[in-house]
C-alpha cells in the first residue's frame, strides 16, 4: 500500500475509547456458529477486515449469515460444513487460515486457502504436522509449508495427543477444532500457556473440555463433538487496548481510559510489564465492562519475556514505553517476532531507532536505550509493511513525541478501522 498518514504531536490527551471487538473471540464466534447446528447471534463482533475474511469464508462453506446493526446472526447447515468450488480467501489474516485449516481438514473434499503477499510469507507447517497426524492432507509451498494451501479434508480424522513446540494460541485451536469432528480424545500439552479463548468458547458451546495447568503451561484435552448454537457477546480487544495504555504512560500530559475489554490473565499481560516501568494503571475487572485507565507516568527501562506475552502481539507497543523509558529495556526471546504480518522484529528495531534511541539486537533478543522521554523522540518516518500493528505503534509514537509520516497506514483496516478516528477524538 502506497498511502501515507502524517500523525501530529498532541498537547493534551483526555478521554474514553472502545476499542474493536475482540479479533480472538470474533473469528472463533464466527467460526463456531457456522460449524452448529442451528441459528447462533454474535454481538459486538471486530469490524476488521481479518474478521470480515473470516465471515465471507464460513458462507462459502454453507453458512449463512445476517447482519443487523451490531448483531450477526449466523445459521450453521443441520448437515454440516461443505466444499467451496472457489478458493478460502483469508486476506491478511493469519487466525483465519490456521484455524480455518483445522476446520476444513474434518470437511471431506479438496479446499484451497489463500492469502495476500504478507500472509503468503508465513510458516504453516506449524498447523500443517499435527492436521496431517490427524489423517488431513495439508500442502503448501515448500519447507514451511507457506500458501497456497491446498487441505484434503476427511470426515474420518483421529484424535491424537501433541506438544505444541512453540507458543501458539492458532496451533493449539487449530488442533481443537478439527478434534471437534476426530474420533476419540484430543490432548493438546503447552509449555507456555496461550489465550484460552477456544477452549473457553468450545465449552461454552457445550463441548467437554479440560485444562490443567502445569508450571508455566497447560494440558487441554477435548471430546469431539459438534458445537451448539449460542449467542455470543465480544468484548473489546486487549491487544488494541495496549496501544491506548502506552500512548497514555508516555505522554506528557494525559488521562485515557479504554473500556469493555477482555481481562483474560494470558491476554493483559502486556498491563504487568507496564506497571513494572512504572506506569500509573488501572485495571478495574469484572464482567463486561472491565476498563483499563492510564496516565501520564516517568517510565523506567525492564526486562520483557516473550512468555509474559505469548502472542507477543503487544511488543511494537511496549516498544515505543522503552524508547520513552529511562535505561535499557531487554526482549527477550523474541524470534516469534519474525513471522506475524511483517518481520517485527526488524520493524521494532527500525521504529526504536527512528524515534532516536539506540537499538540493537543479540539473536532472539533486542534492546532498545530510552531517550528518557516522549518529548525528546524525533519527528520520523516509517513504512508499516503491511503491518497494523506497526502502523499502531507508529501512530501512538508520533502523538506522544514529535509527529511521524506512516507509509501504508491503510492497513491498520485489518484489524482496527476506527483507529485514527479514535486517537483523534483524544486530543
Amino acid at each position: 500500500m502506497n498511502d501515507s498518514r502524517t500523525v501530529g504531536p498532541a498537547s493534551a490527551l483526555r478521554g474514553m475509547v472502545r476499542v474493536p471487538g475482540d479479533k480472538s473471540a470474533s473469528h472463533r464466534a464466527l467460526m463456531l456458529s457456522a460449524m452448529a447446528d442451528g441459528e447462533s447471534t454474535i454481538v459486538g463482533l471486530s469490524p476488521g477486515l481479518d474478521v470480515q475474511s473470516t465471515a465471507v469464508i464460513i458462507e462459502q462453506l454453507g453458512a449463512q449469515r445476517s447482519v443487523s446493526g451490531e448483531t450477526v446472526a449466523v445459521v450453521g447447515p443441520a448437515d454440516g460444513l461443505r466444499p467451496s468450488g472457489a478458493a478460502l480467501d483469508c486476506g491478511n489474516s493469519g487466525t483465519t487460515m490456521r484455524l480455518l485449516a483445522g476446520i476444513v481438514s474434518g470437511v471431506a473434499g479438496t479446499h484451497t486457502l489463500v492469502g495476500d503477499a504478507s500472509l503468503s510469507k508465513r510458516p504453516m507447517d506449524r498447523v500443517a504436522q499435527p492436521l496431517t497426524l490427524m489423517g488431513a492432507g495439508v500442502m503448501g509451498q515448500g519447507e514451511r509449508v507457506t500458501a497456497p494451501l491446498t487441505i484434503e479434508g476427511t470426515a474420518s480424522l483421529r484424535g491424537i495427543e501433541f506438544h505444541v513446540p512453540v507458543a501458539s494460541a492458532q496451533v493449539k485451536s487449530a488442533i481443537l477444532l478439527a478434534a471437534t469432528q476426530a474420533t476419540g480424545h484430543t490432548v493438546v500439552i503447552e509449555d507456555i500457556r496461550t489465550r484460552s479463548t477456544t477452549e473457553d468458547m468450545l465449552r461454552h458451546a457445550g463441548l467437554t473440555v479440560h485444562s490443567v495447568e502445569h508450571g508455566d503451561g497447560r494440558t487441554v484435552t477435548l471430546t469431539p463433538g459438534r458445537p451448539s448454537p449460542m449467542t455470543w457477546h465480544i468484548p473489546g480487544d486487549p491487544s488494541q487496548a495496549a496501544f491506548f495504555a502506552v500512548l497514555g504512560a508516555v505522554h506528557p500530559d494525559a488521562v485515557v481510559e479504554v473500556e469493555a475489554i477482555d481481562t483474560a490473565p494470558e491476554r493483559i499481560g502486556f498491563v504487568a510489564v507496564l506497571e513494572r516501568m512504572g506506569a500509573v494503571l488501572s485495571l478495574r475487572t469484572g464482567g463486561p465492562g472491565s476498563s483499563l485507565r492510564s496516565e501520564s507516568s516517568n517510565l523506567v527501562a525492564t526486562e520483557i519475556f516473550a512468555s509474559e506475552i505469548p502472542s507477543v502481539d503487544e511488543v511494537p507497543a511496549l516498544t515505543v514505553a522503552a524508547a520513552a523509558a529511562k535505561g535499557v529495556s531487554a526482549f527477550r526471546a523474541m524470534g516469534e517476532l519474525r513471522v506475524k504480518e511483517s518481520d517485527r522484529f526488524s520493524g521494532c528495531l527500525e521504529l526504536a531507532a527512528a524515534l532516536g534511541c539506540r537499538a540493537w539486537s543479540e539473536g532472539d533478543d533486542f534492546f532498545v536505550e530510552g531517550v528518557g522521554s516522549a518529548r525528546s523522540f524525533q519527528p520520523f518516518s516509517l513504512g508499516a509493511s503491511l503491518d497494523h500493528r506497526m502502523v499502531m505503534a507508529s501512530a501512538i509514537a508520533g502523538a506522544a513525541g514529535s509527529g511521524c509520516t506512516i507509509r501504508g497506514a491503510e492497513t491498520v483496516t485489518s484489524s482496527y478501522p476506527r483507529f485514527f478516528d479514535d486517537l483523534a477524538s483524544l486530543q
